[in-house]
């Protein structure tokens, strides 16, 4: 219960006031879109552009944690599409959309806080190292399936050119390969930079958790429920599961288990429902997965970090 009160419940009371601001339009939808644009596109990315700039490289990107994580997003994928198609019988696009749903996890407007206040700002560089590759892996994987599902019997060239398109234009996938940049080269950055970054940084958070409570305000419960709570399954239970079980079969350490595990188990993403909305797959069960994912979360983020060491 203490877990529920001091770790959980805070990050969520940030999404509540930004959820009733714009419920009670106390707060603009069009300010909200805004907000996001800034987090998304300019502070998370300065986030994650300073996080991985002044990581050891060396030691921070155990393989194991990171085969946890991914085998887990990988299975959560897989049980997103085959249960899009053989139990809902949906179309090889939504079942695509459905399954990308299981795989992007909220590693940081919600993984991030959330790990911060349970386990210490110390703790964060092992989260760090799966969000690094965290968008690239999961676009390349969702958008790679996406345009052969679409283009069946068109060039691979332009299906790679697609692919290399959509992530290279993410303002988070720019903002990560600018750290490796200054990382891998030892690019040393003047102070009055950095300063300016840090600045950006201490915006990122509890602004786009303030504007993720606005942005649900639009995301309804509608389309088939069945479907949604599979999305919710595949995202808060089976993902985190296998993160475990493989976790504790790799012998990993604890702080590395716990950001594989947590990490795993975060609602899906709104990145989920930009990726149904710019293919026009799916759009319902992913906005709604989103919202009713989040909802969920705060009880199921609950039961792992009280299994977690």
């Amino acid at each position: 219960m203490q877990a529920l009160i001091d770790v959980i419940l805070p990050v969520f009371l940030v999404i509540g006031f930004g959820y009733v601001a714009v419920w009670k339009k106390l707060f603009p939808e069009t300010g909200v879109d805004g907000l996001m644009r800034f987090t998304q596109n300019f502070a998370i990315p300065c986030l994650l552009f300073r996080a991985i700039a002044d990581l050891d490289l060396a030691q921070e990107f155990p393989v194991p944690m990171l085969a946890a994580f991914y085998l887990g997003a990988l299975t959560g994928f897989g049980a997103g599409f085959l249960g899009a198609r053989f139990v809902f019988h949906r179309p090889w696009p939504d079942c695509v959309a459905i399954g990308f749903c299981g795989l992007f996890s909220n590693s940081v407007l919600l993984g991030l806080p959330i790990a911060e206040r349970a386990f210490g700002t110390e703790s964060l560089s092992l989260n760090y190292a799966i969000i690094a590759i965290h968008a690239p892996f999961c676009y390349a994987i969702g958008v790679t399936l996406m345009e052969i599902t679409l283009n069946r019997g068109g060039r691979p060239l332009d299906t790679a050119r697609k692919v290399m398109r959509a992530m290279f234009r993410n303002a988070l996938v720019i903002g990560i390969a600018l750290g490796f940049a200054v990382n891998l080269l030892s690019v040393p950055l003047p102070a009055v930079l950095t300063d300016a970054v840090d600045l950006m940084v201490r915006a990122a958070l509890p602004a786009a958790l303030f504007g993720l409570g606005g942005v649900l305000v639009r995301y309804r419960p509608e389309g088939d429920m069945r479907a949604i709570l599979w999305v919710c399954g595949c995202s808060l239970v089976l993902h985190p599961a296998v993160a475990y079980g493989l976790g504790l079969a790799f012998g990993l350490s604890d702080g590395a288990l716990r950001a594989a595990v947590l990490t795993g188990a975060m609602a899906p993403g709104v990145n989920t429902y930009i990726f149904a909305n710019m293919y026009g797959a799916a759009r319902r069960v992913a906005a709604s997965g989103v919202l009713i994912g989040t909802l969920l979360s705060i009880f199921t983020v609950w039961v792992w970090l009280a299994l977690l060491p």
